[in-house]
């Protein structure tokens, strides 16, 4: 039988035609050390580099540590390679001895003890320069990782293998044994020395919350084990961060034992949103609803996949987000266990999952792992030193539905586009068919993307001649589709079932989408449009162009030209980027419009709502923004411009930018010249057709109370839609809305720039 190394080595070439030298055996007098990644880690392909040594664990310091150093460290690990190094304990500082300083490797040594330094133990660093790295995703094919010093686990793969014939039909897989791939072998593990406490890292990593008991009498003793034990604390996020436990006896043909024992089996329990069914095809019921009076005080937002996004905090009423420092995959795992998905995959820090808004409710979080809700673990309620960019997010384990393997998509030049092509069953046989392309949008494009876990939607095709899937796959076979837009499968959303109805039929009229890893996400500034609201009397000669665009009520058109004039409420608007990929008209300028009157291109005939409601919710008048001019007016600091319409330019709004429609711009207004005074409702929708993919719709909506006397108009209790206020426009909608009359302006209240009729600054405390 091979050596270790030599088996490594031998795998190794097989996959690399340009294999190391590390394919070479460690010289006799390199000492054997065993190496694992450590701290307030992200992912478990990264963190501090810790080596046990002489019967303790210590770290390394970052002097003269390089990339060739980092190589070895990951290769020894198993990864394919090194992504990158990190100095001054970025990984939080380690503990006990540094057993290694002023560490230089050519990259090519078969384990870091053969690179050369000061010595073990002889250094003259601190721990606040322990060294990180980060691995590549990819391991070494046939990777077998040594165990000889008893460290954490590593092994090739792990399932959970149903045997029971009820828990074989169900999907998620709730049920079985555990085993573990080992020298290319299924293997159980010996349940003498199991734990509950291990079968809630093991369901963790599965996707589920927790764990239950099982019925033992139904499972059968096994001749063949894995020869060792696992020994977890239960708030593990992956077995690879548990210790080994004892060994099993081993006989003469390498195989261990379970004197007495039986095979370890664990029974976990789904989240509410993946409660197991029958598997007949597509699960028809699947939606992630909360029952009515559980209102989460958690919510992950601006995640492309389910079970991942940016971590948002319910408190005092408003949602907020948390700041990433010390956030690991320990904190991680109790927000996702407190949404009914598993441990975290990956605890994800600097806002790459898209900055939040509002508050930055909790920061330096500090989680054992066993807290119901992420709330319940210590954390500094200062933020300061903390903005946006800072967001913490999460992925996590969600259970394997199978989702993926019932869509496709055919014909595209990469395989993040193509023609949509569904696997139905009919007439007891499955077939592939397209997806009739009538009323497809971007929102049923955003859950096809989802549902194959290529991340957002960037385009929905209703037209898809150019991308020549599969001839036999050319029949409709799915119609009427309509998403809200949150289903993980295409077969969740409204559809008409087998009774297939498309005019144009499929083939080249078929629905395609294209896919992108990010996404946009506009969010108004509710607080200026709150600030500069006011209304102007102005001359009907002088609205010729916006009455020509549409931008007046009806009743304009039959208004005198010389003497009429038409009542406005003009307020500014300040639309930010906060995604993570620029904001894009749908169409290329070779289709945008020329509008001769205000001499300009719309790039998107409509870009923003403006409505005027009253409390029942009934539209009593509106207004409408053609993005005749979408560009970045101003951005944050280190953010460059991009776009500009001067000259006829390119249109858009860069990341960490925003647009700017000042309140003296024609139709930035709604016409109330027909509207008796009263109580509103004042609405403005950004992207309301959903004609271009963001990241987050749930806040391209801001809601305001507003008071009108038939002269003076007031704003007040301006919110982005539901999205950062519990309740959202519910909770506008039963306000008493008599007014304190010492709350009201004065009557003799000045004009600003000569131009506002009304008064700007409301009394907010007056209508809290």
């Amino acid at each position: 039988m091979f050596p270790t190394a030599l088996w490594h080595c031998f795998i190794w070439k097989l996959w690399n035609p340009q294999p190391p030298v590390c394919c070479l055996s460690t010289p006799s007098n390199v000492p054997k050390i065993q190496l694992r990644l450590a701290g307030q880690k992200r992912k478990h392909n990264e963190g501090r580099v810790e080596v046990f040594y002489s019967g303790e664990w210590g770290t390394v310091c970052d002097d003269d540590f390089s990339i060739h150093a980092a190589h070895v460290v990951c290769r020894e690990l198993g990864y394919v390679e090194a992504v990158s190094w990190l100095p001054s304990s970025k990984y939080g500082k380690g503990e006990g001895k540094i057993w290694m300083d002023n560490v230089h490797c050519n990259g090519k040594e078969p384990t870091l003890a053969a690179c050369t330094s000061n010595g073990w133990g002889v250094t003259d660093c601190k721990h606040t320069e322990d060294v990180g790295v980060v691995c590549s995703e990819k391991r070494i094919p046939g990777f077998k990782f040594d165990n000889s010093l008893l460290n954490q686990i590593e092994v090739e793969d792990i399932r959970i293998r149903p045997i029971l014939a009820t828990y074989r039909k169900r999907v998620p897989v709730t049920e079985g044994y555990v085993e573990v791939k080992d020298e290319g072998a299924w293997k159980q593990i010996c349940d003498k020395h199991w734990t509950m406490k291990n079968s809630r890292v093991v369901c963790g990593m599965f996707g589920f919350p927790s764990e239950r008991k099982y019925n033992t009498n139904v499972y059968k003793r096994k001749q063949h084990y894995w020869a060792y034990s696992m020994d977890c604390s239960g708030n593990e996020a992956h077995i690879s961060s548990c210790k080994l436990g004892n060994h099993l006896n081993v006989d003469a043909e390498k195989n261990a034992t379970c004197d007495s024992g039986m095979p370890a089996v664990v029974s976990c329990v789904p989240g509410r949103a993946f409660a197991p069914s029958s598997h007949s095809g597509f699960r028809k019921a699947f939606r992630q609803e909360v029952p009515q009076g559980n209102q989460p005080l958690v919510r992950l937002k601006g995640g492309a996949n389910t079970g991942e996004g940016r971590v948002e905090v319910l408190k005092n009423g408003e949602w907020g987000t948390v700041c990433d420092d010390n956030w690991n995959l320990v904190s991680a795992s109790v927000v996702c266990r407190e949404l009914g998905f598993g441990s975290a995959k990956e605890a994800i820090t600097g806002a790459r999952l898209g900055q939040g808004m509002g508050p930055i409710h909790l920061n330096e979080i500090d989680c054992t792992g066993f807290e119901k809700s992420v709330t319940d673990c210590k954390f500094n309620m200062e933020s300061q030193g903390c903005n946006h960019e800072e967001d913490a997010a999460v992925r996590c384990n969600i259970p394997a539905m199978g989702f993926q393997n019932q869509l496709r998509l055919s014909g595209g030049r990469n395989p993040y586009e193509g023609r949509v092509e569904v696997l139905t069953e009919r007439n007891g046989t499955l077939r592939w068919g397209t997806v009739c392309s009538e009323n497809w949008s971007t929102v049923e494009a955003m859950v096809v993307c989802r549902q194959l876990g290529l991340g957002f939607a960037s385009h929905a095709f209703q037209e898809t001649w150019y991308w020549h899937g599969d001839i036999s796959a050319d029949s409709v076979v799915m119609s009427g589709v309509k998403c809200s837009g949150t289903e993980m499968s295409l077969a969740h959303c409204r559809h008409d079932g087998a009774h297939v109805s498309c005019p144009r039929g499929g083939g080249r009229f078929g629905a395609g989408v294209s896919c992108s890893e990010t996404a946009p996400d506009l969010v108004l500034n509710a607080e200026l449009v709150e600030q500069t609201a006011y209304l102007e009397d102005r001359p009907m000669f002088m609205l010729q162009c916006a009455l020509e665009e549409n931008c007046l009520a009806s009743s304009a058109a039959n208004t005198s030209i010389t003497s009429g004039y038409r009542r406005l409420l003009r307020f500014s608007s300040q639309i930010h980027n906060n995604g993570q990929s620029d904001f894009r008209p749908k169409n290329g300028r070779h289709a945008w419009v020329w509008h001769d009157c205000h001499r300009h291109y719309h790039s998107m005939e409509v870009f923003t709502h403006y409505d005027l409601l009253n409390l029942n919710g009934t539209k009593v008048a509106e207004g409408h923004k053609a993005s005749f001019c979408l560009e970045d007016t101003e951005c944050e600091a280190d953010v460059q411009k991009q776009y500009e319409c001067a000259n006829f330019g390119e249109q858009g709004i860069t990341v960490g930018c925003w647009d700017v429609y000042r309140h003296d711009i024609d139709c930035q207004w709604i016409d109330i010249t027909d509207v008796p005074p009263g109580d509103y409702l004042f609405q403005v929708v950004i992207n309301p057709n959903y004609e271009v993919a963001e990241s987050d719709y749930s806040n391209n909506v801001m809601k305001c109370r507003s008071r009108y006397d038939g002269q003076r108009i007031w704003m007040y209790n301006c919110h982005i839609g539901e999205s950062y206020r519990a309740g959202g426009f519910a909770r506008y909608t039963g306000f008493n809305t008599e007014i304190n009359s010492q709350c009201l302006p004065p009557s003799n209240q000045s004009q600003r720039e000569g131009k506002l009729q009304g008064w700007l600054r409301p009394f907010k405390e007056c209508f809290s």
